[in-house]
């Protein structure tokens, strides 16, 4: 019994457990399987990346201190992020990827990176 490709359904030639008949077939099937299902993943997910990138951008050295309005005008998204972390103090960064932020008085935001 002949086995087929996973992605083009065309006669596998080579190892038993082979399920692409091509690089180009293997990569085809993994770019649909990893790509995102929806416009709204699509959207949340360029949103997140682009709060990330802000982030980096006016990070200088470890922390750094900005006005929010800073953040708001590079066009940073607030309602976005990927992780809440809450000190043992209650104090709550919010990350976007490795990239984190802290609002704190005056309507400053302190900018950190998690390092791993």
């Amino acid at each position: 019994m002949k086995k087929q490709c996973s992605e083009c359904g065309e006669a596998i030639v080579g190892r038993a457990d082979k399920r692409f008949c091509s690089d180009a077939c293997r990569n085809a099937f993994n770019n649909k399987l990893n790509s995102d299902s929806t416009s709204y993943m699509r959207n949340v997910n360029n949103i997140l990346r682009k709060n990330k990138r802000i982030l980096e951008t006016r990070l200088k050295g470890e922390k750094n201190k900005v006005l929010r309005d800073t953040l708001l005008k590079d066009g940073f998204d607030f309602n976005y992020f990927t992780t809440i972390y809450t000190t043992q103090k209650g104090s709550s960064y919010y990350y976007c990827y490795e990239m984190g932020y802290l609002p704190i008085e005056n309507n400053y935001i302190l900018i950190v990176k998690k390092e791993f």
